[in-house]
């Protein structure tokens, strides 16, 4: 990848069915107001367009807002496209109504952070400056 200048690039994401999208514009207005560069996708995007988006934006990393009960595909989807497209440098963290069981799990494929329902927006903000990308 090129020189990490400017601000952080997230890609914000509603995959699937789930017509929902109230906690992923929230999230979306965290990050700008802190800086970030925030692309948000819109709802029912396929992982394939989520990947697509990233890559041609040169995102940082991809915040995955779900509430449908399809993490688990969703996710695996989504790291799967980014392994295959060599962008794996591109973060994924997500959030949404994702049982404790599962969170493990999803850690383990290679999902960077989970953020269930009580987490603050300060608190998402603070990780994604903290572990997204190191400023030169």
């Amino acid at each position: 990848m090129g020189v990490t200048t400017g601000p952080i690039r997230v890609v914000v994401a509603k995959p699937g069915l789930d017509g929902h999208d109230r906690g992923a514009k929230v999230i979306a207005r965290a990050l700008r107001d802190a800086g970030m560069e925030v692309i948000y996708t819109g709802l029912h995007q396929t992982p394939e367009q989520i990947v697509d988006t990233a890559i041609q934006e040169d995102a940082d990393a991809i915040g995955l807002s779900i509430l449908s009960g399809a993490h688990n595909t969703l996710f695996a989807a989504v790291i799967e496209l980014l392994r295959e497209r060599e962008a794996e440098d591109i973060k994924v963290f997500g959030g949404g109504i994702i049982p404790e069981a599962d969170i493990a799990p999803l850690k383990e494929k290679g999902v960077a952070a989970i953020f269930t329902p009580g987490a603050t927006t300060a608190s998402i903000v603070e990780w994604v400056r903290g572990n997204v990308r190191q400023l030169a």
